[in-house]
Order: C-alpha cells, then sequence, then structure tokens
C-alpha cells in the first residue's frame, strides 16, 4: 500500500462551463458526463473541524481533506495506487478511515470483491492498515473495513467484525468474531467469539454488544441471539429460505430493540420498517409507507441508531424520526422545493451539516449547512461541466404491459427535440432487484444530449412498487420482464415517439442481460444492441455463485430459478444458448476484475455470435471492476456506445 499527500487545485463550489463567444453552448464533450463524480462520500469530523470527500484526480479517486475551522488552507489530497477509495468516515477527530476496493484473486479463484480498510491522520500521514496483525492468509471475509460501531466514547478504538481462520489451513476453524481494533496502530483484539454459522453483531454506539445474527442451514433460518449480562441467548429465529430472513439496519433510537428492514405489511403490501424486540423478538411497525417501499434505513452518523427511512417515489424521499434531524432536514427541504434533499453526514452536536440537492435535470449538489451561524455553503457539484440546457427533459412514461400490470417508466427527450420519430435507446436497469427513477441519471443523460430518446422501465420484479409488483417478476428472466421491456418499445412506436428502424437496447449488468435477451427473442425490434458486464448463460453464473443451501442460492432459487431442476428453462433465456437467433450487431464490454458478473460471461457470448456468424464486438477492460470505477474505462464506455449508436441508428 503507498501513500502519498500532494498538494492540488481543488476548490469547493464553483462551476465550469458557459457559452461562446457567439453566444451558443457547444455539447459538452464525453468526458463531461464520463467523469468521475467530482466529489462524493462527505464525512465531517465529530468535532466539525474538518470535511473528508472523495474526489477526482487524473481520473481516479483520492480522498480530500478540508479544514473548516480555521478556514482557508488548501486541501489535503491523499491519493492510492492500488484499487479504488470508495469511501471516507472519520472515527474520531484526527483519525480518517479510507475504505480501498482490491478485487483480486484472494483465494486463488478470483476475482474476488476485496475491501481493506486503512486509516489516516487528519493531515494525510501516518497510514496504518486494520487488522495489520492478521496475516492475509487467514482472512476469509471480503472486508476488514466494515465497522460495527465506532465508540466515539473510545476515541481510539473502533468495534469491526473478521471472519477469519486460526487454526491449521488443513483443519480450518472459521468463524466470525468481533474485534476491538486500535485506530493508531491498526491492531486488532477480539472481544466476541461468534460461531461458523455467525451473520454479523450488533451494538449500541457506545461500544456494547446488544445481538448477533445467526444462519443455520437445513432448514435455512436466521436465529436473534441476545446478549445479555455478559451470556448470549436465543430470542427468536424465522424462516430465511426466501432469501430475506433478519434484514438488521441497526438499532433502534433507544438502543432497546433492533431496527430491521426490508418487512412486508400485509396492511400495506409494502416493505418497510419494524422494531424487533431484544427480549421475546415480537416486531412491531415502526415506518411504512402506503405506495412505496422502504429502500432504507437512515442511521446516525456516530452511534449507528437508526434515525429515518428513506423511500423513491419519482424522486429520493427521507422521513426522519429523531426530532432535531427532522427539523433540519425540514428547513432544508424548504429552502429547495421540488428537488430531493438528502442529509448526508453531521457532526457530533449536530450543528454542521452536510446535505445533496438533486434534480432531474440538476446533478448533485452539495452544500454546508451551519445550524448555529444560519449559513449555507455551497461546496460544489458532482459533475462540474453540464449544464442544465445539455440534458434532456425526464417525463414519466406509465404504460400497460400485455398482461394489464402497469409498468412504472421514465422517458427521457433529447434537449431541444420534439418527442416524435426519434432515434431511441431502451435502457433497462441493473440489478434487477433495482429501480430507476427521475433524479439525475449520468447514463441516460448523456445519450439525451447526443440526440437519442431514453426509455427507462421498471420492469416487473424491479423493487419499490411493493411486494405483489417485485414478486410478480420471480423467475421471470428473459420472460415477462422482457415482455414488460418489449411492450415499452411498441408503446414508443404507437405514440409516434420513436423511429421504428432505429431503436437499440442497451444495459448494464442485469440490464445488459435485458439487453441480449431482446436481441436474441426479439430481434427484429431492434437494430443494436449494447451491452456492459451482461449476464448471459445463467445456468454457468449460478454455478458460481450460492451453494443449494446458502441465503444466496435461496435467493437466486427465487429470482432467478433453480439450476438443479430447471437447467433447460435457464438455457432457454441465456442469450448464449441463442445466438443464431440475432439480427443486429452487438456491442459488449465487460471488466476482467468483475467479481459480480466474470467477464466469462462475455467470452461465452461472443464465442457463440462468432461461431452463429454474427457481428460482435467484444472490449476487454483490465483491472477494472463491475462498477466502472476508474474515468478513463467510463469515458471508453461512453466513446464506444456513442460510436456503435451512431453508426447503427444514426443521431
Amino acid at each position: 500500500m503507498k501513500f502519498c499527500c500532494v498538494a492540488g487545485a481543488f476548490a469547493l463550489a464553483g462551476f465550469v462551463g458557459g457559452a461562446t463567444a457567439q453566444g451558443v453552448s457547444p455539447p459538452p464533450p464525453v468526458a463531461a458526463f464520463g467523469a468521475l463524480p467530482a466529489m462524493s462520500s462527505p464525512s465531517l469530523s465529530p468535532d466539525g473541524k474538518h470535511l473528508a470527500l472523495i474526489q477526482s484526480r487524473n481520473g481516479r479517486p483520492v480522498a480530500t481533506v478540508w479544514t473548516l475551522d480555521p478556514p482557508g488552507s488548501a486541501p489535503v489530497i491523499i491519493p492510492f495506487e492500488e484499487g479504488f477509495i470508495v469511501h471516507a468516515q472519520w472515527v474520531n477527530d484526527r483519525r480518517l478511515m479510507l475504505t480501498i476496493n482490491l478485487n483480486a484473486g484472494i483465494w486463488g479463484s478470483g476475482p474476488d470483491a476485496w475491501y481493506r480498510g486503512v486509516i489516516v491522520d487528519a493531515d494525510g500521514q501516518n497510514p496504518t492498515a486494520l487488522f495489520n496483525n492478521i496475516e492475509d492468509k487467514h482472512l476469509v471475509n471480503g472486508s476488514t473495513a466494515t465497522v460495527v460501531d465506532l465508540a466515539l466514547n473510545e476515541p481510539d478504538n473502533i468495534y469491526m467484525p473478521l471472519w477469519a481462520n486460526y487454526g491449521m489451513m488443513t483443519a480450518p476453524d472459521v468463524r466470525n468474531r468481533l474485534f476491538r481494533v486500535n485506530v493508531n496502530t491498526g491492531r486488532g483484539t477480539m472481544v466476541e467469539n461468534g460461531t461458523n454459522k455467525t451473520e454479523r453483531f450488533v451494538m449500541d454506539g457506545t461500544g456494547n454488544v446488544l445481538a448477533r445474527i445467526d444462519e443455520t442451514t437445513e432448514p435455512l433460518r436466521d436465529h436473534l441471539i441476545a446478549y445479555n449480562g455478559g451470556s448470549w441467548h436465543e430470542v427468536a429465529s424465522i424462516d430465511a429460505s426466501s432469501g430475506q430472513g433478519y434484514g438488521i439496519a441497526g438499532p433502534s433510537m433507544d438502543a432497546k430493540s433492533l431496527v430491521q428492514g426490508n418487512v412486508l405489511s400485509e396492511r400495506t403490501g409494502t416493505k418497510g420498517l419494524s422494531l424487533l424486540s431484544l427480549s421475546d423478538g415480537k416486531q412491531t411497525d415502526l415506518y411504512y409507507d402506503p405506495l412505496y417501499d422502504v429502500t432504507g434505513a437512515l442511521r446516525d452518523v456516530w452511534t449507528g441508531r437508526v434515525v429515518g427511512a428513506s423511500y423513491i417515489s419519482h424522486a429520493a424521499n427521507e422521513v426522519l424520526f429523531d426530532p432535531a434531524l427532522k427539523q433540519v432536514h425540514d428547513k432544508l427541504e424548504a429552502d429547495f422545493p421540488g428537488m430531493s434533499v438528502l442529509l448526508q453526514t453531521w457532526d457530533v452536536v449536530r450543528n454542521k451539516f452536510v446535505f445533496s440537492v438533486e434534480g432531474p435535470r440538476q446533478p448533485m449538489i452539495f452544500y454546508l449547512y451551519n445550524q448555529q451561524a444560519k449559513t449555507l455553503q455551497k461546496l460544489g457539484r458532482t459533475y462540474t461541466n453540464v449544464t442544465p440546457t445539455d440534458l434532456g427533459e425526464v417525463r414519466v412514461y406509465d404504460y400497460t404491459a400485455r398482461d394489464g400490470l402497469k409498468i412504472p417508466a421514465y422517458l427521457t427527450v433529447p434537449p431541444g427535440k420534439e418527442a416524435k420519430k426519434l432515434p431511441v435507446v431502451i435502457l433497462p436497469h441493473g440489478g434487477p432487484q433495482a429501480r430507476d427513477d427521475m433524479d439525475f441519471d449520468w447514463l441516460s443523460q448523456f445519450l439525451a444530449n447526443r440526440g437519442y430518446a431514453v426509455l427507462r422501465p421498471n420492469f416487473r420484479g424491479s423493487i419499490g412498487y411493493g411486494q405483489a409488483f417485485e414478486k410478480a417478476g420471480y423467475g421471470q428472466w428473459g420472460l415477462k420482464m422482457q415482455d414488460d421491456i418489449t411492450d415499452g418499445v411498441k408503446k414508443l412506436i404507437a405514440d409516434g415517439i420513436a423511429d421504428p428502424k432505429r431503436i437499440c437496447i442497451a444495459g448494464w449488468s442485469y440490464g445488459g442481460y435485458a439487453a441480449l435477451a431482446g436481441g436474441a427473442f426479439t430481434p427484429d425490434l431492434y437494430a443494436c444492441v449494447a451491452a456492459m458486464a451482461p449476464v448471459t448463460d445463467l445456468n454457468a453464473l449460478l454455478a458460481k455463485t450460492g451453494g443449494q443451501d446458502s441465503w444466496l442460492g435461496s435467493a437466486e432459487r427465487m429470482y432467478i430459478g433453480d439450476r438443479w431442476k430447471e437447467a433447460q428453462k435457464l438455457d432457454d433465456v441465456s442469450p448464449a444458448k441463442h445466438a443464431d437467433k440475432f439480427k443486429a450487431p452487438v456491442f459488449l464490454m465487460h471488466g476482467e476484475a468483475d467479481s459480480t458478473v466474470p467477464v466469462q460471461q462475455s467470452e461465452r457470448m461472443e464465442e457463440a455470435l462468432k461461431k452463429a456468424g454474427k457481428k460482435v464486438t467484444f472490449v476487454r477492460v483490465p483491472n477494472e471492476t463491475h462498477k466502472l470505477q476508474s474515468q478513463e474505462n467510463r469515458v471508453r464506455w461512453l466513446t464506444e456506445l456513442e460510436k456503435f449508436l451512431k453508426a447503427n441508428i444514426g443521431n
């Protein structure tokens, strides 16, 4: 691990871009959309004197530390030469924890998802790798960067879990243990010994253990094991075969209960948050929205206790349970009507807050609010080289699928264009347990800027719209989920929005699968197919992921299918098995360090298409992950995609 601290020309706030001397703005370059966000992952130090951010330098993420009190000094820039910095979090007033994504063949198979925690001083000095007293060969879990409790009352320590092998390699004793980790030395000391069934520990925010969750198989169950008086005892257990189990978000505000997420309400038909009693395991409702699923629990920055909930309607929303935080959030929402306003971080005394503001044609902007001084400071934008006039109008474009199900969708119309006879890109989202919304989306806005209308359908199986809508997608890869996308295309044609001869389907991850499925199973509908990191062969994918009795295996059987019983069905909807049906040219791109969808999936697709005599281009990207974390590769994806679209459907 190599660190260095350098001076840089970062600036908080400011805006780049504008009209030419003739008063006409030229289209932004590809890099304006493909650039890494100019800032992300804000973290205020407990005393509010420092602000840490992830920013972009020379196309790679670096950590920056800004001194707010006293203001005026240049930022400290902390680069990392291996992997990618993905998160920053203060662990006390002077030490900053960085999470580094280092996808590699850690256990000799690879690439594996691997995250390393490193702590540095506020000036970037004294870097220390966490768990440095344990050899990598003994580490079993994919992260040494997970924090259970910051425990600010113990400023030199944090609490972290670790799956580690402490026995002989020929007779491993693999257990999930809880460690107290010194933030100055990086050394971990075990404080609680879980079992080889322990999935996670829960603490109260002040260094006290509340519970752990164990998972057993045959049958697959989650067990709530409470900690009381120095001993463990089982409180309750639930069936985890649905792939859910105890989704513990954290302790309640009073730390007397746990908050469980993703709990279905029979009353609303949506998923929300419930309180889980540590004494008897009984559930009581905490928060549900009548129309939309709760997508996340908001946790206090310093204690980890659940202080609110988030959900998506057409945009992101936050609901605060904590009265003091609610007062701040309500004020800020009133200052930015019609925008998504999200609290990001705050100091311990809750005087300084960093929050974000975002909209359909407004990339995220970060602000610093000082409650006592009643001041508001613009920190900066995530995308600095695009203006609202560069971006397309985002419209709600719901439609009805062939079986009568309402499909929520969004249509982005190119700036300055009438929605009539346009070249169109169909852009199904990844996941598929995800969803699109109306907030700024860099990929669809890039395509709109280049003259394409973009349809983003939330096909059945997408999350956020209630259990019935999500469940309608179970086992429907390439079937009804794909029909929903096809029906959206036909609606665009019927409405006169799409030129039927100039429609391309593109996507990333599951969206890449859906793009290829479109090319294979509705070949007359599309003039071209583009897929980034796609799934192409379902049986081959499932053979490398969850085991038959694992939580992941259970979820995969529910969402996708059972490869032990439905191998033929999975082959029937695998694009790589139907290359002979393609008519449109295909563009593939895949990172070789992708641990989510192995690059072999694109290799299978390319080989099958070539064997069938079809037109295919495959771009392999060395050292890149599933998320395209390098700016160079994001720009390359957009550049290659633009070239491919222009060649096949014009612009």
